[in-house]
């Protein structure tokens, strides 16, 4: 890791006057960003710590972790009580400590942000703001962790943070960004830092090229779903790899109802024509779906909900097993020769979890 010197011209900067930002109450933060943009840089997406001022209590590594903070009261490690976050020395002679960090996709516009302070309380950062740049080629992590880059913008002006809570704004700058730097004033402890946003993807020149239309890292969106329970997330079904347990995929409750299915709608970072649909119980051993099936929907401008009659059937009815990725191509698919869509929905029978569900195909 490169440790930065600020430079007067970069401290002058950071010190001016903060451009005024929505506030988004705690218990509104996931309603308000859930359904429309993901964490651009979270840890399940492959970003990167590049650089950092500090980190001598707790590593900034934590800071992108996709799962809640978590307390250990009472448990040390040498540099004193464990915390699950982000936490530097006291007494910082700089304005601020700060932390780089690349996006876990190609690029992004920026809708909002969250900074938890979850369980630091009286070590707690009492300011953030957060910059952003937009910089790509092979050298662009050695060029913005120089003290000299000039490639910095605010993305959020300076906010004021409280002890142990969860704090989010909408964005001042929804500007394309690789990278951003989160800077805590003057130190202490974050938990969580979350950018909220949308994909700006980079595709294949060639449509021809077969890719995964239904990635998170091509622009693909989570858009709503029966339920989600047991602390999983809707979101990780479009997630890349196949994660490392059983709490980084989609699963709902028992059901106790006759007939009952639950069920999720994608859409894809492009409109194209599907090829293959792989359907990946990862981890799930003796709570996986019995059975699924895929519908698709092909609308640019209208988002199609559940119950909606023009849903067509692209994969029947499949028996599914644990822990197995499942494909199918060719024949087992219907309605996708002649057709391009923009949507699909897996349908679960009757409940259970999911790891992954991947759309491949070519764009139109």
């Amino acid at each position: 890791m490169e440790v930065q010197v600020l430079s007067p011209e970069v401290i002058q900067d950071t010190e001016s006057a903060p451009t005024p930002s929505s506030a988004i109450p705690a218990d509104l933060i996931d309603s308000t960003f859930g359904s429309t943009c993901i964490d651009l840089t979270s840890s399940s997406l492959d970003s990167s710590i590049l650089a950092f001022s500090d980190e001598w209590f707790a590593p900034a590594s934590n800071l992108t972790n996709p799962k809640p903070p978590i307390r250990r009261p009472g448990f040390f490690v040498h540099t004193g009580a464990w915390y699950d976050g982000w936490e530097t020395r006291r007494h910082n002679p700089e304005p601020y400590d700060w932390v780089i960090i690349k996006l876990g996709v190609a690029s992004g516009k920026v809708k909002g942000i969250e900074v938890d302070t979850a369980f630091f309380d009286g070590n707690h950062a009492e300011a953030v703001e957060v910059q952003g740049c937009f910089d790509v080629g092979e050298d662009a992590d050695a060029k913005v962790v120089k003290r000299d880059y000039t490639g910095w913008r605010k993305v959020l002006g300076h906010r004021g943070c409280g002890a142990s809570q969860r704090h989010a704004w909408k964005a001042d700058d929804e500007s394309e960004v690789t990278h951003v730097r989160l800077c805590m004033f003057p130190d202490g402890g974050i938990a969580r830092f979350r950018l909220y946003g949308q994909v700006v993807p980079v595709f294949p020149e060639s449509m021809e090229q077969e890719v995964e239309l239904s990635s998170a890292l091509m622009g693909g969106m989570v858009l709503s779903a029966s339920e989600e329970h047991f602390g999983s997330s809707k979101s990780n079904l479009l997630l890349p790899g196949r994660g490392v347990d059983m709490g980084g995929g989609w699963e709902t409750r028992r059901s106790r109802d006759q007939g009952h299915v639950d069920w999720v709608i994608v859409r894809l970072g492009a409109r194209g024509k599907v090829q293959r649909i792989v359907v990946d119980t990862a981890f799930y051993r003796g709570n996986y779906p019995q059975a699924m099936k895929v519908d698709a929907f092909d609308s640019e401008g209208e988002t199609p909900d559940a119950e909606d009659q023009r849903w067509k059937e692209v994969l029947g009815m499949q028996r599914l097993g644990p822990d197995k990725e499942h494909e199918y191509a060719g024949t087992s698919l219907s309605n996708v020769e002649e057709a391009a869509y923009t949507h699909l929905k897996m349908t679960i029978v009757p409940d259970g979890g999911v790891k992954r569900f991947r759309v491949f195909g070519t764009r139109l």
